[in-house]
């Protein structure tokens, strides 16, 4: 076993040595293995921060029930706690008329206006928070069921926008994983070509190596060793790729959530993506070694 453990580093070794000794081909293919799966990745990230964004606007999901008027404070409070206590909402809470009055008197646009009012025309209102996993046809039912009360007046909602957000949302995360296929196809196909031509390039080292005796799978090894690097590689490059385009997107990123009251801590590389990135590098460099050497390997015999 330690002969075995042996053998397989110095494949690797080797391999990583002969990936040296040609940098500038290295660099090509391993630069085209980082983008192709850069790209996929930092638009999953950014997908993924759109959604946290989405779902920390928990204000926004909010009805604004508003009674009818001359509805006392005592009926609003017992309609708030039995709201409360139903299947889908996870908050309420009542705005006194006269605290929204008397926030509307801190606006100079309304306080002069307000002044002149001898009586306050403004009705309690219930906030009711839904819970943040309900759907926008939950929140259609809740809101249709919210105004089928006789107390209340008007329930406010605009969920036309939450449905639109997460259509895109999902035709984005849709059309990811069907660019993140079709470029991990195109991965694999480079690093078998690359591979093809390493096996045309050592045919006559193979045939010797196989006169001499060496079995199938002692002159397949170096082949999947240098197959492995490029996508360990690979996948390296294109997480510094995913850095640096985060790192030049954060300032303007960073602008356009002050103006939704968020932050910037939903978009970054987490350590789930870093290892989704260099796991898929390195299945796409050893399948493309395998099905390479799999193909050609077997094509090539000694001439005696």
């Amino acid at each position: 076993m330690a002969a075995l453990l042996t053998r397989h580093v110095q494949n690797a070794l080797a391999a990583l040595g002969q990936l040296s000794r040609q940098p500038v081909a290295t660099l090509l293919t391993v630069g085209v293995i980082a983008i192709a799966l850069a790209l996929p990745a930092s638009l999953q990230l950014l997908v993924q921060g759109g959604q946290r964004m989405a779902g920390s606007w928990a204000d926004i999901r909010d009805f604004s029930v508003y009674l009818k008027p001359g509805t006392s404070l005592g009926v609003a409070r017992d309609l708030a706690r039995t709201l409360a206590e139903h299947k889908g909402v996870q908050e309420t809470r009542v705005i006194e008329a006269d605290a929204a009055l008397a926030e509307f008197g801190r606006d100079p646009a309304f306080g002069d206006a307000l002044k002149a009012l001898r009586q306050n025309p403004l009705p309690h209102t219930l906030v009711v928070r839904p819970d943040p996993e309900a759907a926008p046809a939950e929140l259609d039912a809740l809101k249709a069921e919210l105004g089928a009360r006789p107390e209340v007046d008007l329930v406010q909602l605009d969920t036309q926008w939450l449905a639109r957000l997460a259509a895109i949302l999902d035709v984005l995360r849709r059309g990811i994983w069907i660019a993140a296929v079709l470029l991990v196809a195109a991965v694999v196909f480079i690093v078998g070509n690359t591979i093809r031509l390493d096996i045309q390039n050592r045919r006559q080292e193979i045939e010797v190596s196989k006169l001499l005796g060496a079995t199938d799978a002692f002159v397949r090894r170096p082949f999947l060793y240098i197959g492995f690097w490029y996508g360990a590689l690979g996948g390296a490059l294109a997480l510094l790729l995913v850095v640096a385009g985060l790192l030049l997107l954060r300032g303007p990123l960073a602008r356009l959530l002050q103006l939704y009251g968020t932050d910037f801590s939903g978009f970054g590389v987490t350590p789930g993506t870093a290892l989704a990135v260099l796991g898929a590098g390195l299945v796409c460099g050893c399948a493309g070694a395998w099905l390479a050497v799999g193909r050609h390997l077997s094509a090539i015999e000694p001439r005696v």
